[in-house]
């Protein structure tokens, strides 16, 4: 694949990439650079995590990276996951990696490492240590917002240590792009300004788009919010079950959910139902039908996703016919996730634990 691709495939996933020349530098040198992500098992998984993330994956390794997945089980603990149990919430990431297995992410080209695997390395709490004494705290907490924090919500000690693994992981990993979501560049900053300081690489951000949340975002009377906070307030919460499709939600809950979802009629910014179709259904099927009454014009074809935007737009779609569109394709690519955990034994075992949990910020 040709460098003018690759850069192309890796521009779709990231909504901001510092920097695009260091980026296109990075792919010039190396043909299998290595990205990584990490998730902190924290409860249930929503489509942001299980369909969305594998279609950023993809695109990542077709572009030739060699992807690391971070299972940050001790990130979990640190920020009180699960009630601070690290059983449970090791339970919880073999959880969301058989999700995975079903979710369509080509597994064959991502490799995933446990924290807790890698903790019983001295060299690793060298790097954490390093990254500490070279930042402040005031620093530490305003990074408090890769964790779901508010710097006023940053109370634990060990919520204070969780920013200086997290920037450690990035060269403990030996990752070249941290491949990471928006409500996580703070720190991803922070390992490129010390990095270099300690003898290390500053390493490229390709930040994906974070997925909103399905109820009415809380800014529209503030339209000066940083783009930062918007992401934190409107992206998709397990806490607040409503605001979230979860990756075995039954069809019905599925079409409930979409139903009451916030989709007003004609307004393209900040509509989540419209972020499924672009992010999600679109990049999976290419295109999509729309099913409308015949006495307002019958059903369409819409070939991509701007085209969609300009007749939502206009009016030529109502927002039932867009969301039960939505929720059709939703629960077809659910599907084949609901069938591994109602048939697979391990996966059952695992999604009844998960039923079992009461979700913690």
């Amino acid at each position: 694949m040709s460098l003018k691709k690759r850069l192309e495939l890796i521009r779709q996933v990231g909504e901001e990439i510092v920097t695009e020349n260091e980026l296109r530098q990075l792919l010039g040198e190396k043909k299998h650079p290595i990205a990584y992500d990490g998730f902190e098992p924290s409860g249930n998984v929503h489509i942001a995590q299980g369909l969305l993330r594998a279609i950023n994956v993809n695109k990542m390794t077709k572009a030739g990276c060699r992807f690391k997945m971070l299972v940050a089980d001790w990130h979990g603990w640190a920020n009180n996951k699960m009630g601070g149990d690290l059983d449970k919430i090791k339970t919880v990431g073999k959880y969301l990696m058989e999700v995975w297995k079903v979710a369509g992410m080509d597994l064959d080209k991502v490799e995933f490492i446990w924290v807790s695997d890698y903790v019983k390395d001295e060299e690793y709490w060298k790097k954490v240590m390093q990254i500490a004494r070279n930042t402040t705290i005031k620093r530490i907490i305003r990074c408090g917002q890769i964790m779901g924090r508010k710097d006023n919500e940053v109370l634990q000690s060990s919520q204070i240590l969780y920013p200086c693994m997290q920037a450690a992981d990035i060269f403990h990993l030996e990752a070249d792009i941290c491949q990471l979501g928006m409500d996580q560049r703070k720190v991803n900053v922070l390992a490129r300004e010390i990095g270099p300081k300690l003898g290390l690489w500053k390493p490229v951000i390709v930040s994906h788009h974070m997925l909103m949340g399905l109820t009415p975002p809380k800014f529209h009377l503030i339209p000066t919010a940083s783009a930062e906070d918007r992401t934190v307030e409107l992206k998709m919460s397990k806490s607040i079950p409503d605001s979230s499709i979860f990756m075995t939600d039954p069809a019905k809950e599925v079409k409930r959910k979409i139903s009451k979802a916030y989709c007003p009629p004609k307004i393209i910014q900040e509509n989540p139902i419209l972020e499924y179709m672009k992010y999600i259904i679109f990049e999976r099927y290419g295109k999509v039908n729309i099913e409308r009454d015949k006495k307002f014009g019958g059903d369409l074809e819409i070939k991509n996703y701007l085209e969609l935007e300009k007749l939502y737009a206009g009016g030529e779609i109502h927002p039932l016919d867009l969301k039960n569109a939505a929720s059709n394709y939703i629960n077809d690519l659910l599907e084949p996730v609901r069938k591994h955990f109602d048939k697979n034994k391990k996966a059952k075992e695992l999604l009844n634990f998960i039923k079992k949990q009461d979700v913690t910020r």
